[in-house]
């Protein structure tokens, strides 16, 4: 993993490098949007050395402990890493999940995949609203042949821009999948504890919860706020609080998946990040306060089973963007944790706008909120 600085001449000369010692591979790129307009450098320069080129643009990127708006992430692929751009997903999951499935089907057999089941990472445009659905229809189609991994890309203005590319082409409305070898397994975690109080989502459509136990959805969750917090919630102070009072939605095992409200329509229903199924049961959550021990600790076992396990190896590491408004300052804090624990050389990423993965071990991929997504990157 390399974060450079938007310079043709470092750029192609890094590139050349890693080209000359392996013949063959390909290149991972994580760019910020306030870098958007430098993605056709990066495209002409892998165009001329015939290099495989996939990326995606982010709020912003994780670099040397904290983020930034500046640079870009390359990471190497090994030769033959199968990786494919799909565009145009349409509101129909089942058509969607059987388009990524033919597409990465055939390249299970990848000779670069042998020797444990591979790690299907896929990068979502954050403006698709049926993710968790397609989530749902994939696994029905590709069950354990491959572990899930990935993240949401684009404007953390939620306005629409193209953020998926390769070496010819700049898209919005799709998704980038890439099989990774089985040594990059990934594991995601939030932190979130689960709360006595809940309720259930009575009407909802997608990702708009209309209403919670039969009454509208904002007139329950505004006054909730303000009986358990004191909170005064109105239309212009919304987005401010809502980043620090998510939903959970209750899963057996007291797991909880997490859903950020980010609009509030005008007949009062919600809008959050990832759907909502109808009746599900909610919780109002309380984003958690900083604590190593519950989410950055599970995290650091779970990636090596101790401190220290990740020595030497560089570590990719994706952040939700409203995590980090809701900790501000205490969101390097977190990554810093994140590093000395596992012991990573380097800790590089992006800011994501939902996460993808499993609590558990060949679990069921779930479409998350508010969490961490960490991968051990293994050199090209």
């Amino acid at each position: 993993m390399n974060h450079l600085p938007f310079d043709s001449e470092l750029l192609a000369r890094t590139i050349d490098t890693w080209h000359a010692a392996h013949p063959g591979m390909g290149l991972l790129a994580l760019v910020p949007e306030a870098e958007k307009d430098r993605v056709p450098l990066l495209q002409q320069i892998c165009r001329g050395r015939g290099i495989a080129l996939s990326g995606a643009l982010f709020p912003a990127l994780v670099a040397s402990g904290g983020f930034t708006c500046q640079g870009v992430w390359l990471l190497p692929l090994e030769a033959g890493t199968p990786s494919v751009l799909i565009p145009d997903i349409d509101a129909d999951a089942e058509h969607t999940a059987m388009r990524i499935a033919e597409a990465v089907g055939q390249g299970l057999s990848a000779p670069v995949l042998a020797g444990g089941t591979p790690i299907l990472y896929m990068i979502f445009d954050g403006l698709i609203g049926n993710i968790a659905s397609i989530l749902d229809a994939l696994y029905l189609r590709l069950a354990d042949r491959v572990e899930y991994a990935g993240v949401n890309a684009g404007s953390e203005t939620f306005q629409p821009m193209p953020c998926l590319f390769d070496a010819d082409r700049v898209i919005g409305g799709g998704v980038l999948a890439v099989l990774l070898p089985g040594a990059c397994r990934t594991v995601v975690g939030h932190g979130y504890p689960v709360p006595d109080r809940v309720m259930t989502a009575t009407s909802t459509d997608g990702n708009r919860v209309q209403s919670i136990d039969w009454r509208p959805a904002f007139e329950v969750y505004r006054e909730i706020i303000g009986e358990e917090y004191g909170i005064a919630l109105t239309r212009e102070n919304f987005y401010a609080y809502a980043v620090h009072f998510p939903f959970g939605i209750l899963r057996a095992e007291d797991d909880v998946v997490v859903r950020i409200p980010v609009a509030l329509a005008d007949d009062g229903s919600l809008m959050c990040i990832g759907e909502v199924p109808e009746q599900a049961m909610l919780a109002l959550l309380r984003a958690p306060p900083p604590d190593a021990d519950r989410c950055i600790g599970r995290l650091a076992e779970a990636l090596g089973g101790g401190r220290q396990a990740l020595r030497g190896r560089d570590l990719l590491v994706f952040y939700c963007a409203g995590r980090r408004m809701h900790f501000g300052d205490a969101a390097l804090d977190e990554l810093g944790a994140l590093q000395a624990r596992t012991g990573a050389a380097a800790v590089g990423g992006a800011l994501s706008l939902g996460e993808i993965g499993s609590t558990s071990a060949w679990g069921y991929p779930m479409f998350h909120n508010a969490a961490l997504v960490c991968t051990p990157w293994q050199p090209a």
